[in-house]
């Protein structure tokens, strides 16, 4: 499975459904860490005291280093730990989620309990949808103006952002470049250029992107 750094597409979100009478809402939030997950959790315990069930579950780091939950009083592995591996299975990270159950009056069983809260966070995510977190390095590219219009030309043809374009003796356009690819992206320019060309790199900074995908509810306590 290939790495990806993904979380949801707002800082918080809720979404509710019903199932078999039960109400099941979903608050779902970005965090930095622990304190700020943990803050959440007791917030959303407050906002819905009555409710019989907060179950939640938060994973942190972007190799998930710290995972955590709670069943909150459902039988053990039946609400906490499917919310955390939905969770996982579809790379989220920095994330915490609540899920409250109103009972109403139907029991589920084990198996049904698992789907549901799995289900409830899975709908959630795919209702508020997903972004992916890339590292960027802002890349200043200098050249003259017989050389703007080709350069400008190539790297939108590329896909790279121009963030920025001043117009000085030469012309400096300002380039998001993914981290990574520093290196190939300056190969490449001084390519498209025979070397005729300076470039510096600047500051980092995350960007959000757009990211679309099936949100699985599949956990290991359904295999």
């Amino acid at each position: 499975m290939v790495e990806l750094d993904l979380t949801i597409a707002q800082q918080s979100a809720m979404f509710e459904q019903d199932i078999k009478k039960s109400r099941f809402i979903l608050h779902i939030a970005r965090v930095a860490d622990e304190d700020e997950a943990q803050t959440f959790i007791t917030e959303i315990k407050k906002q819905e005291r009555k409710a019989n069930h907060n179950v939640w579950a938060y994973v942190l780091g972007k190799h998930d280093e710290i995972q955590r939950y709670s069943d909150d009083g459902e039988p053990a592995g039946t609400a906490g730990v499917p919310m955390l591996e939905v969770l996982k299975n579809n790379q989220l990270h920095n994330v915490v989620a609540v899920v409250t159950r109103y009972f109403g009056g139907i029991k589920l069983g084990a198996g049904g309990l698992i789907r549901a809260y799995a289900g409830t966070v899975a709908e959630g995510i795919a209702d508020v949808g997903l972004v992916e977190l890339v590292q960027q390095q802002e890349v200043m590219v200098t050249v003259a103006y017989s050389q703007f219009e080709t350069i400008k030309y190539w790297l939108e043809q590329q896909g790279y952002q121009i963030l920025a374009t001043d117009y000085q003796t030469d012309v400096v356009l300002t380039v998001g470049v993914p981290t990574e690819s520093i290196d190939d992206f300056t190969q490449a320019v001084e390519d498209q250029l025979a070397g005729k060309v300076n470039i510096t790199v600047g500051a980092e900074r995350v960007v959000e992107r757009p990211y679309s995908r099936d949100i699985s509810a599949k956990t290991a306590s359904l295999k």
